[in-house]
């Protein structure tokens, strides 16, 4: 993760000043100024004996500079335009100071001087830029933790991926840990997008990450993380309508069995060897409904095998379209590319044909994806 403390302006300079940045538009542009420096001093010196000099192209050379280089080497590339400037003009005799050459002389130290101030704001502005997807990371490190490999007698695998270009924190959370009841694991979705749905994001998280360890029962577990979201909508900035829906998931210590609590989220998905099926859950109001009048939430149980693989997702993924604006058939295609049984039922494998298959399946904007596959060893 990078990192911008004091004076990181002055490291993103140094880090431009000398070295083209990769990639194809700033590669070229970076080298352009030199090139059009070398083009102009062997097409000037071809037709030294020319009325006139090419070197008033020189001027538009300063602005090509500052769009990639350091202040200090803007400032550089402008004295050696000038100086090529002024030679050229010496070596045709009388052109030196005549009017029209000392025009040319005050116009490139002019435009190099704003070139070097725009450079100077350039080196800013990428350096703000640096140190605000240092926060995004930092935020997203502290809201959505890496996906562990292993806890207890689960191990692990997942991915997370926010629909919105340029941001890592979107409308999908989750979190898995180690209680003293087992290992928990919520996986949800907000209505909505944007700081309100990352709000949300953050009081659900927090709220599990504290309530997982003290409540026995997935149900009050459930209620704690809707007060989370009741309290979050009562602030000033809050959204009256934010509702969450989520599955929260246990895997009792020392069982080979899984517990579920649904508040209106997509039934998980289990893969078998002889099959993938969806689990059956008892469907409740999503976090944040509970006033409409949920009454009891039901936790169901299913036996879980060792090898079996228990995925779990949000609707990115479900409502992926394709170019004829179908769904993405998470069912179907799991079963078309595990069904035949040659293939190992590995959490890893199962995550990242996820999202190749979805990426392949999907054109357009994509809404924000989580995926977790789970199984006990």
């Amino acid at each position: 993760m990078s990192h911008v403390g004091e004076g990181g302006a002055g490291g993103i300079e140094r880090l431009l000043r000398w070295r083209p940045r990769p990639g194809g538009y700033r590669t070229w542009v970076w080298w352009l100024p030199l090139l059009l420096l070398s083009v102009d001093l062997v097409v000037d010196l071809a037709l030294l004996h020319s009325h006139e000099p090419l070197s008033f192209l020189l001027v538009g050379v300063p602005p090509l500079a500052a769009a990639t280089r350091s202040p200090r080497h803007t400032a550089g590339i402008t004295v050696v335009c000038l100086g090529l400037e002024i030679w050229m003009a010496s070596l045709r005799p009388g052109h030196f100071a005549e009017p029209h050459h000392v025009a040319i002389y005050i116009a490139t130290a002019l435009i190099g001087i704003a070139s070097v101030a725009l450079s100077r704001q350039r080196v800013r502005a990428e350096a703000s830029l640096v140190h605000a997807r240092s926060v995004a990371e930092a935020m997203q490190m502290t809201l959505l933790r890496p996906f562990p490999e292993r806890l207890g007698p689960v191990r692990a695998a997942g991915f997370y991926e926010a629909g919105e270009r340029g941001t890592l924190v979107g409308g999908d959370l989750y979190e898995l840990c180690e209680t003293p009841f087992g290992v928990r694991v919520v996986l949800g979705d907000v209505r909505g997008k944007g700081l309100n749905a990352v709000q949300t994001v953050a009081a659900v998280l927090g709220s599990f990450r504290v309530s997982a360890h003290e409540w026995t029962d997935l149900s009050r577990l459930a209620e704690r993380l809707e007060l989370s979201i009741a309290r979050n909508a009562g602030c000033p900035a809050g959204d009256d309508e934010l509702f969450v829906t989520a599955l929260i998931l246990e895997f009792p210590p020392g069982g080979d069995s899984v517990r579920i609590v649904d508040r209106g989220h997509p039934s998980p998905l289990l893969l078998t060897p002889h099959g993938t099926q969806r689990l059956r859950t008892a469907p409740g109001l999503p976090l944040g409904l509970g006033e409409l009048g949920l009454g009891s939430v039901e936790v169901t149980t299913h036996p879980l095998r060792t090898g079996e693989v228990i995925l779990l997702y949000t609707d990115g993924v479900s409502e992926a379209r394709n170019a004829g604006g179908e769904f993405y058939p998470v069912l179907d295609r799991l079963t078309a590319h595990f069904g035949d049984g040659h293939r190992a039922l590995d959490p890893e494998a199962l995550v990242s044909f996820i999202r190749a298959d979805t990426d392949e399946w999907s054109t357009g904007g994509k809404d924000d994806r989580a995926v977790i596959a789970l199984t006990l060893t």
